[in-house]
């Protein structure tokens, strides 16, 4: 039930070190060209509804037009609605993108077999054909994918993830230097650590360590960078927390990130009573980079709504009314040229906000949060006949309620099984036996 690696991690900013800190000429154009994205995004916090959406429709249109010019995939997708509302149009599935990948591309020149045999190799910031940046998802929801991006759109990826750092205040610059830990993944087609192998640079000193370490060694190395910003998983950070709470890791971040997974109720309290510090949401992916991330008023995620367009749906791709979980989540990249994504489905269950605005004045419409994947969610007879889906908040809302540091649910023929980690030799198996099974028959299991 935990929401894992395909999403990418949020809060890297614009500047990373990996123990490197020279800069070459080329990853000097790449900061530079980030950091005058990340001035115009600012001035974007300041716009008015009216002129968010002017911009939204400007972009759509020239996305389109760009499409429509140079993907032949797209030209046959949407025959006979290229002039028709977005809402109107077909859905795009992952494995649409890698079925028809060398025809939905926009460079005749980029060929699947070629980026997959690139990523292979993949050890460092090579790009493929010495322009384009690759990553992949890790196929967590049945099927990988493979996504590009040129100088341009790299630019964008760097400045979404640095916006989460700057609604925080954690922006790094070149009069502010600051100390980062980042608990994630570092395969090298990860689209996090791509991230970070872009840009090293003497602002951000970036210590990296991937999730599957020892955890005797991960607080080790935590305890001796001593970081100011700490970003991770939430389930990592929910284990970090319990670990500085038990004396066993000693840091004291100004500002932590949870990432990839649903940050629960517990997570953050937990890590407020850990450091003193509410952590902030941040929610990515690999295909759109940043969509949405918690600013300092802590009242939902604000959608990046000049850079993705997001459609909330039900199963049947119909719009679902705020406050209600949808099923998927369509997504329009508007910057995204090389390989265009128009009404994307992402099978995350995410709850529109009824709040109109946020008192931190930006234009940018929140979620409430993300409950999960569908993948995730699981299947039940129901009491009055048919099946019942249950949602990861769900069980979350139990599980989070006792003292294990991590657990597993596992969905077997005919019974549930549950796996316990780091609990006291007293813990009370029963009991939460029982209220994890209130809770199914409340839900009608």
């Amino acid at each position: 039930m935990t929401r894992h690696p395909e999403r990418t991690q949020p809060a890297r900013g614009v500047l990373h070190a990996q123990g490197e800190h020279r800069l070459g000429s080329s990853n000097l154009a790449v900061v530079l060209r980030v950091l005058g994205h990340r001035h115009r995004l600012r001035q974007r916090d300041h716009w008015t509804p009216q002129q968010l959406q002017a911009y939204q429709a400007r972009a759509l249109r020239q996305l389109r037009h760009n499409t429509y010019a140079r993907s032949p995939f797209y030209r046959r997708f949407h025959a006979g609605r290229t002039d028709h509302p977005l809402h109107e149009l077909p859905v795009l599935t992952k494995a649409m993108v890698i079925e028809h990948f060398d025809e939905l591309v926009t460079d005749p020149a980029v060929r699947l077999a070629e980026v997959e045999a690139h990523l292979a190799a993949l050890d460092g910031n090579q790009r493929y054909r010495g322009r384009y940046w690759v990553a992949a998802t890790s196929g967590t929801t049945g099927r990988r994918g493979i996504f590009l991006w040129n100088l341009d759109e790299w630019v964008t990826v760097l400045a979404s993830y640095n916006r989460s750092l700057d609604w925080a205040d954690a922006t790094a610059g070149l009069t502010r230097r600051l100390r980062m830990a980042v608990v994630s993944s570092t395969t090298p087609w990860h689209q996090s650590a791509r991230v970070g192998a872009t840009i090293r640079s003497p602002w951000v000193q970036t210590l990296r360590i991937d999730s599957g370490d020892p955890l005797e060694r991960i607080l080790q190395r935590l305890d001796r960078f001593q970081p100011q910003v700490l970003v991770g998983y939430a389930s990592m950070l929910r284990l970090l927390a319990s670990e500085q709470l038990a004396g066993r890791l000693a840091i004291a971040p100004e500002v932590v990130f949870g990432a990839s997974e649903v940050l629960t109720g517990e997570t953050r309290r937990r890590v407020e009573q850990a450091w003193g510090r509410r952590p902030f949401d941040v929610y990515a992916a690999t295909e759109t980079a940043g969509i949405a991330a918690e600013c300092q008023v802590h009242s939902g995620l604000h959608l990046f709504e000049d850079l993705v367009l997001t459609e909330v749906v039900d199963g049947d791709n119909r719009p679902v009314p705020p406050g209600v979980p949808g099923e998927k989540l369509l997504v329009t990249v508007l910057f995204s040229r090389t390989q265009p994504l128009i009404r994307y489905k992402l099978s995350d269950t995410i709850t529109s906000s009824d709040r109109l605005r946020c008192p931190c004045g930006r234009p940018f419409a929140l979620i409430e949060g993300i409950q999960g994947r569908v993948e995730e969610a699981l299947s039940f007879p129901a009491r009055s006949g048919g099946q019942v889906m249950v949602q990861p908040a769900v069980v979350h809302g139990v599980m989070d309620g006792g003292p294990a540091e991590g657990w597993q649910l596992v969905q077997e023929p005919g019974r549930l099984a549950v796996l316990l980690a780091g609990v006291p030799h007293t813990f009370d198996d029963a009991a939460l036996a029982d209220r994890l099974r209130r809770e199914l028959r409340s839900r009608g299991v």
